[in-house]
């Protein structure tokens, strides 16, 4: 029945149009189809997290935690920068975190979500950026999902030709992580 598919939300920490997270995503999007409803969700227009900024609410963050608000769940797909996550994440993850203006705890639209986190990089295969990512989504109340996370190391092909080679290790990793995905959302 269309109506009982989870709602997955892909947020896509790479900027770059034709990034190699960005065809993650696209990959993880197509394993999907048919499983679940997804979109991207857009951030591209949120301010920095300013206390200032907060109330009246801006209307790109509005639109945002409205997305996050409708998605069952979040699937974060990532490049590594430095050892953990690209710094427009964070921003992402603190307006996310915020109560809504003159509310409570109780209105963080990130509090109780569901969510994974893959990331294509090199050779640690972003271990680091997910593990801190997950680690910043627990502190916030998300409901990380425990094992089965995918990382890629990209190939020195992929690397070269600036197009996302997956290998069969690689495409059987990401095809347990979507069907571990939809069985945790189901728990």
């Amino acid at each position: 029945m269309e109506d009982s598919k989870k709602k997955i939300l892909i947020v896509v920490g790479t900027l770059r149009k034709n990034g190699f997270n960005r065809q993650l995503a696209e990959r993880i999007e197509k394993l999907l189809e048919g499983k679940a409803e997804v979109s991207e969700l857009d951030y591209s227009d949120l301010p920095l997290m300013n206390q200032d900024l907060e109330d009246p609410e801006p209307e790109a963050v509005a639109r945002v935690r409205d997305e996050v608000r409708a998605a069952d769940a979040l699937w974060f797909v990532s490049p590594q920068y430095n050892g953990s996550y690209p710094g427009h994440i964070k921003n992402l993850v603190d307006w996310l975190s915020r109560p809504l203006p003159g509310q409570g705890r109780d209105s963080v639209v990130i509090a109780g979500k569901k969510a994974t986190v893959s990331g294509a990089g090199g050779r640690t295969a972003t271990a680091e950026m997910r593990e801190m990512l997950d680690k910043l989504l627990r502190f916030v109340g998300v409901e990380v999902m425990e094992e089965g996370e995918a990382g890629i190391a990209l190939s020195g092909e992929s690397w070269g030709s600036g197009e996302l080679k997956l290998g069969p290790a690689d495409e059987d990793a990401l095809e347990i992580q979507v069907n571990t995905f939809l069985g945790f959302l189901e728990a």
